[in-house]
Order: C-alpha cells, then structure tokens, then sequence
C-alpha cells in the first residue's frame, strides 16, 4: 500500500512538474475555463499572440474555438480567418470540425461568397460523417444528421447561385438521409418566393419535388395551382385525383371541382364528374363546405341539358304569371256577379275562362312535379355521396 501511495504521488509529482514546464497549455486550459465568451476570446486571443508557431498542442483548437465562439467584439472577418486558420492544420477531433466545416460553409453562403469553398467544405462535412459513421461504436443518427447538413449546404449554396436543379437534388438527398421536415418547410418557402415573383415555372418545379416525396395533399393542392398558372390544366386535374384517390381530402375535392366545373363551360361530358367531387367536397371540406355545395346545385340544375331545370323553372314562372293575369281579368269582369246578371254571352265566355284557368293550373301543377322531381334526383346524389363517404 505503502507503494502505491508513494508511486502516485510521484505521478502527481511529475504531472504538476510538466505543467509548470508548458506555460502555454496552461494559458490554453485557463481561457477556456473561463465562462464569459468574450473573456475567453481575449485570452485565447493572448494565448495566440504569444505561442502560436511555437508546437502548442492546442494551437489548432485556439483557432477553431476563435472562430466558433460568440462574441459581439470579434468582427466577422476575424471569425473567418481564424476558421481558415484552423482547417489548415493537422489534428482536430472530428466534432469540432465537423462544427468548423458548418460555420464556415454557411458563412460563406450568408455573404453570397465563395461559393465554390462552401461546397468544399460541405463536402468534406460528408466525407468525415461518411468515415466516422463507419467507425465502431459510433452514433449513427448523429453523423447522419451531420451528413445531411453537409448536403443540405450544397443546395444552399446552389440556390444562392440559381441553380435550381442543382439545389432540389442536393436538398431532397438530404431529406432522404435525415427525413427532417424543415427541410421541405425551406423548399416551401423558397417555391413561395417564387410565386411571389410571379416565376411560376420555378415554382412549379420546386413543389413537384416537394410532392415526390412528401405525398401531402396540401402540397398537392399548391402544386395544381401553379400547374394552372403555367396552363396545365389537365395536369392539375390529374395530380389531384391521384392525390384524391389516395386520401379523400375535401379541399382536394373542392379543387378538383373547381377545375372540372370551369371545365364543364365547354365540355358538358365532366358536368356529372363536377357534380360528383363538389357533394363530396360539401361533406368533406371545413373551408368550402357551403361554396361546394351552392357549385353543386348550379352544376345540377343548369347544366345538365336532359333535365332541362332551367326551362322548367322558367315555364313555372311564366305559367304562373299568366294564370295571375287572367284570374285577376276574369274577377274584374265577373267578379260580385250572379249567373242571373250575366249573358248568354258572359255566361259562355266566364266558362272558357274557368276552363282556360283550370288547364293553367293543372300545367302548373305538371311543371311542380317535374321540378319536384329534378330535386328529389338531386338529393338522392346527396345520399348517395353520404352513404359513398360514410357520412351521416
């Protein structure tokens, strides 16, 4: 025991021997104790000025921690050559140049510089994810989140030098490697700045890689609107119903409706198929609820030719004005007289008019029941559609 005391205590002995011999790993180690950031960039600021070039173990980490740390002080520029500074040298462990390549690559990005370095050092992030990902022990969703980053980066860079292509490809890797949801909610906002700028096309383009792999009918719905903006109609139609057919969604429904319904004006042969998606949305859709099924009943009644709603309606009203007219002539001219005051003549003509009002009124009633009809056909699609979807 006596031995093993005495040999630690050499150790120790020893160690504090080579630490008073290596002044600058002390200023190291005392400057990154220190808790307030800028303190500590002071001090690793200090340690630099005096030991850099000297073989410092810690020279390379006083670098990278230079540019890394946060500091109202230290200008950007000075966060940069200290970043360059320390991925030229030999021996960081691969967590802090993992962060180094990340800072400095988006860095580069932000200022709309250097773009061609930023997705060098991207893909040096991938290669050292890549070579650590296959090592022992290691953590495999932490380096491939890292590897996502790296390609995430490169689409970065390429949207920042307009190319589109370039940037969904690298975007969508990404996605496929880490499956992160605010990857496709930064290809949303970039397809919106499109739209903003009235590039259709682009947008277009950047929403049907978001649907490829997000499969969303909300995403869906965005898409057929720039699909219609760049008048492909049909195309639209078709990516809705396959979304559709995929997930009953009333807004789909309802916009599938529309198209069909703005189609129908030219090609009556899709006035039942309008028909069918504008019930289903009335059911189904929270937002379009009442407008579906107001599109609905138009489509109904209006539009189909073997019904012949409108002209039924319009008969009504004419036989119902007419049928007022002569009820109310034939009370000017008879009306608060007996038979006995009447004519021959008066007696013959008050009988054709009683007649005539009396074939109006049984015209009438023919015409209520066709129109009776054409609305009970229409309820019964409502029960249709609701026994389709399930609904009550």
């Amino acid at each position: 025991m006596k031995k093993i005391c005495l040999m630690l205590l050499t150790l120790t002995f020893l160690a504090g021997a080579l630490l008073a011999q290596n002044p600058a790993d002390d200023a190291y180690i005392k400057a990154m104790t220190v808790q307030d950031n800028c303190e500590k960039v002071k001090l690793l600021k200090d340690f630099i000025n005096k030991y850099a070039g000297k073989g410092s173990q810690y020279e390379n980490y006083a670098y990278a921690y230079l540019c890394l740390l946060p500091c109202p002080s230290k200008s950007q520029q000075e966060s940069i050559g200290y970043g360059e500074k320390a991925l030229s040298m030999e021996g960081l462990d691969a967590d802090v140049k993992s962060s180094l390549l990340v800072f400095m690559a988006n860095t580069y990005i932000n200022q709309g510089q250097n773009l061609d370095k930023a997705k060098n050092y991207a893909n040096q992030l991938i290669e050292l994810a890549k070579s650590e990902k296959g090592k022992e022990g290691a953590n495999q969703d932490k380096w491939n989140k890292i590897m996502a980053a790296g390609h995430f980066i490169i689409g970065s860079a390429a949207e920042k030098a307009k190319d589109i292509s370039g940037a969904l490809d690298a975007y969508m890797t990404a996605y496929s490697i880490s499956k992160d949801k605010n990857i496709l909610i930064s290809l949303r906002k970039m397809a919106k700045n499109f739209a903003e700028a009235q590039n259709y096309a682009e947008a277009e383009k950047v929403y049907r890689t978001i649907y490829n792999q997000s499969k969303d009918p909300n995403d869906a719905i965005v898409l057929s609107q720039f699909l219609l903006k760049t008048n492909k109609n049909d195309e639209a139609l078709s990516l809705l119903k396959e979304a559709y057919a995929k997930k009953k969604d009333g807004e789909v429904a309802f916009s599938i409706a529309v198209i069909l319904a703005n189609k129908a004006k030219t090609d009556p042969s899709v006035v039942n198929d309008a028909i069918r998606y504008s019930l289903e949305a009335a059911f189904l859709s929270r937002k379009n609820s009442d407008q579906a099924m107001k599109m609905a009943e138009g489509l109904f009644f209006t539009m189909n030719k073997d019904l012949k709603y409108n002209e039924t309606v319009l008969a009504l009203q004419n036989k119902a004005k007419e049928l007022d007219e002569l009820t109310k002539f034939f009370n000017e001219r008879f009306g608060g007289k007996s038979e006995e005051d009447l004519s021959e003549k008066d007696k013959k003509k008050m009988q054709e008019m009683t007649a005539e009002m009396e074939a109006m009124k049984a015209e009438i009633e023919k015409l209520k029941a066709q129109q009776n009809m054409a609305i009970t056909k229409f309820n019964q699609l409502i029960e249709e559609t609701k026994k389709r979807l399930g609904v009550k």
